[in-house]
This record gives structure tokens, sequence and C-alpha cells, in this order.
């Protein structure tokens, strides 16, 4: 960490409004970030009718977002750290802005596709807001304000639902994508006027090989997850890409181990507290994704078969925004018990209330109450865990890796919500039942992926439990010193 480049003094002691503004960006541009996830949802059953093409091509709008996605977080994250926080930030607001108007002008699937594919390319602002923070915040603001940032993910994803729901059942589909791009011009601008650069930099050169490898073996795994349902589990293509995707791992991380400057420090990545918190985050990213493959589809379901409540998709998204609001607040209150009692209890405290909010849902599925309560319980917890995160992360890296961890973290995440996606949706095919002749999933099978969200919980607080106990505080840029490789560790409760 020789060549980072450390901020004067003055770095990071912004005044009390000038930190306020620079949080309340970086949020901004998180949300914006996360109404990617369901910005399409409310159209995807006209997709294949809007593009003139099957629904098998149109489902790509989806899986294209997600691989985008997956490859760009750990790259812009690295390169973030090389030649600016604040400048990847930009250039992935432009990417965003640029998929959207290139979604509101398509009116077949390849351009769709070209732009959904820039939307996931924007997926690291999160992470980078994060690490932004940290170079450019007090340190008594960083915990509120990195655990704002950090649930701005699953917020996003909460209010977007409402809102496409919307604009979509209102205005010609078009809107969706144009309202995006004018709320990533606005974060854009913001970011520009507000938002300092930091001058912490990792310097060196970036790892090509490292990244083209890592990107094969992620767009492998995430293809085979994603499309493992259509293309048959046992497929030879669907195990194709598993087996690649081992194979490039190892030679990846046999690489990564290898080379001087790495993509992902492998040796930081193993360190206790980074990895169970990465372990965590798979846990809780499947733990939440659960949540929202299931209420969804309850809600819709006509309320003939006996445990659908039959609710238009405007209703759902009004029913399931309030998690989002809760995952918010509840951020807040998990920076307060960050900082009296270490983000491990806090992460710890998080994972057992998203498996007490499952574990509601047993009994409490049969009403519109039921499901506000049930979803607002969860989100609480997953604000409460998401919060900790960056504080374990910063916690345990060097200034100078900061955005590559985060970005890491966020990438674990993501990889949980996949592997939800993939096994709620064979469970569901599976255990359907039959109505008026078409086969819906049944409530056992909603049941059963609920106690799956439970059970994967409990694994983060499992995986949560092996953090060492203490509490370590990320330090801002200014406070440390020239060379300074790792940060303060204060001890905890």
């Amino acid at each position: 960490m020789s060549d980072a480049l450390v901020p004067d003094a003055k770095a990071g002691s912004s005044s009390p409004p000038r930190s306020n503004a620079v949080v309340a960006v970086l949020a901004f541009a998180g949300i914006v970030v996360a109404l990617m996830q369901t910005l399409v949802i409310p159209i995807v059953p006209e997709l294949p009718k809007y593009l003139d093409t099957s629904a098998s091509n149109t489902a790509w709008a989806v899986t294209a977002t997600l691989l985008a996605a997956a490859v760009a977080t750990p790259v812009v994250g690295r390169l973030g750290d090389m030649y600016g926080k604040r400048r990847m930030l930009l250039v992935s607001i432009v990417l965003l802005i640029s998929g959207s108007v290139v979604c509101a002008l398509s009116d077949s699937i390849v351009p769709m596709i070209v732009g959904r594919t820039l939307q996931g390319l924007a997926a690291a602002v999160i992470p980078l807001g994060i690490s932004v923070m940290r170079d450019v915040l007090p340190a008594e603001r960083l915990a509120g304000s990195t655990a704002l940032m950090s649930a701005s993910l699953g917020v996003g994803g909460a209010l977007g639902l409402p809102s496409a729901a919307f604009i979509a059942d209102n205005y010609d589909w078009h809107t969706l994508f144009w309202t995006s791009a004018v709320l990533g011009v606005v974060a854009l601008a913001l970011v520009l006027l507000i938002v300092p650069e930091s001058k912490v930099r990792t310097g060196g050169s970036f790892d090509l090989v490292g990244a083209l490898g890592l990107s094969a073996a992620l767009v492998s795994l995430l293809l085979a997850i994603s499309k493992g349902g259509d293309w048959g589990w046992a497929g030879g293509t669907t195990l194709g890409l598993f087996g690649t995707s081992i194979v490039v791992f190892l030679m990846w991380g046999r690489y990564e181990l290898r080379t001087a400057q790495p993509l992902v420090d492998l040796r930081t990545s193993a360190r206790r507290q980074v990895l169970f918190t990465n372990l965590a985050s798979v846990a809780l990213g499947f733990s939440m994704f659960a949540m929202s493959l299931v209420l969804p589809q309850v809600l819709q379901l006509p309320g003939a078969t006996g445990y659908g409540l039959g609710k238009s998709m405007l209703a759902v998204g009004l029913i399931l925004a309030p998690q989002g609001l809760v995952m918010m607040v509840m951020s807040a209150v998990s920076a307060r018990i960050t900082k009296a009692k270490g983000p491990k209890i806090t992460l710890m405290t998080g994972a057992v209330i998203v498996a007490a909010g499952y574990s509601l849902s047993v009994v409490l599925m049969s009403e519109v109450w039921h499901i506000v309560l049930v979803a607002c319980v969860i989100g609480g917890g997953v604000g409460f865990a998401y919060g900790a995160m960056p504080a374990l992360i910063m916690g345990a890296v060097p200034a100078s890796e900061t955005a590559a961890a985060n970005s890491l973290n966020t990438l674990m995440r993501s990889m949980g919500t996949s592997f939800a996606s993939a096994l709620a949706g064979v469970i569901l095919a599976q255990m359907t039942t039959d109505f008026g002749g078409f086969p819906l999933p049944s409530e056992n099978g909603f049941k059963v992926v609920m106690a799956l969200g439970a059970g994967a919980a409990l694994l983060a607080f499992f995986f949560a439990s092996f953090i060492p106990r203490q509490r370590a505080a990320a330090v801002p840029a200014a406070a440390l010193d020239e060379g300074a490789a790792e940060p303060a560790a204060v001890s905890g409760a």
C-alpha cells in the first residue's frame, strides 16, 4: 500500500451541513440504482408483446442486468480505489442514464438487452458511495451514514415496485425508462455539485487478467443458476457452465494469490472478519430475496385459491412499500447499536429479527395486514444487518482497498439473491396445486420457501458468531497516518 495517497488533514472534516448533503446525495444515488431491480417487474408478463418476441427471450432483460452487475461490482470497485471513487461513481451513473435511454427508445429485444446491461453496470454505485463516505466524512458521522447507504439497496427495491407499477398501469411502458433516466440525471448533477473526490488511492496497474477471469467465472455461475430451470438442471449446458465456473474460479484464485496487484486481495478477504461477514452476506441476501419471491405472489393469486389475496400489482407495491421505509429507519438504529455494542452484535441481532419475521409467516399470511407485518419485521432485520456490514468490512481493510472490499461484499449479497431465486423457482415449480386446469404454486410451497428464508437468516447468525469479538472502527482517511496499512480496532462488548 505504499502507493496510497492520503489526503491532507482537512479532508473528511466537512461541516455538518456539508456532511448531511453528501450523505443525502449518495443515499439518493444508491436508491436510484436499486430501483433498477424492480423497474421491469410490472411489465415482465407483457414484454413479449411489447417487444414482439418470446417469453424466453424477454427473460434476458432481467438476466442481462444480473450478469452485468456481477461483473461490474468488483471491477468498478477496484478501479475506484485506483483512479478515484467519485470518478467511477459518475461513470456508473452515466452508464445507468445511457442504459435507461436505450431502453426507453427500444421496441425490440436486442436494444432492450443492451440497455438493461448498461443499467446493470451501474450496480457499483452503492459500494462506491460507502467508500466515499469513509474517506470524506467525519468519524462520528460514519456509522450512521454507511448504514443508510448500505440499506439503500433494499430501500430502493422496495419503493421501486409501487412506483413502477403505478407508471406501468397509467402510462406507456417506455415512461418507466424515461423516468429512470431523469432520476439518473438528477443523481449525476447532485454528485457533481455536492460530493468531493477522495484522494485515497492505491496506485499501481489494473489487473486485467484477474478481471477477465473473475468475470468469466461469475457469468458462468450466475448464468447456470438463473437459466438452469429453463435449460434443465441436469442438462449439458447447465452442468457445463457450473463446471466451467469451478475450474475458472480455482485458476483465478491461484493467479490472484501470485500477482503483485490483484483485482481482489484474497489474503485480506480471508481474514476472519472479512470472510465471515461475506459469508453472512450471502446467507442474508438469500433470506431477503426469499420474501420478495413469495409475498408478491401470495398477494396477487386469486382469493379462490384459499390462500391468495387477489390484489393488483399496484396494490402489491403499496402493501410492500412500508418495508423499505422500515429498513431505512432501522439502518439508523443499527448505527447506534453498532456504536454502543459493535457491528458484530448488530449483524447478529438483524439476523435473528429476519428469522423471527419468517417464522411469523407460518401463521400470519392470510390477511393483508399479516403480509405488511411480516414484510416490515423482515425489512427491519435486513436494515439492521445490512447497516452493520460496511462497518465490519471497513474495520478490517486498509483505506486504500475500501471500494474493492465493499464491492465484493455487495457481490456476495447479490450471489445470495441469485441462489434464492434459483432454489425458490425449483420448489415453487414442483409444489403446485391445480386451479382451473392451471398449476399454481401451493401454499405449502410458499411456506417451504419462507422456512428456507428463516434458515438462511439463522445461518447468517451462525457465520456472524465467528467474527472476532471486537468493534473495528472504520477510520476516515484524514485520520490515517501516511502508509498506514490497517484501520484502528476498538474493543467492543
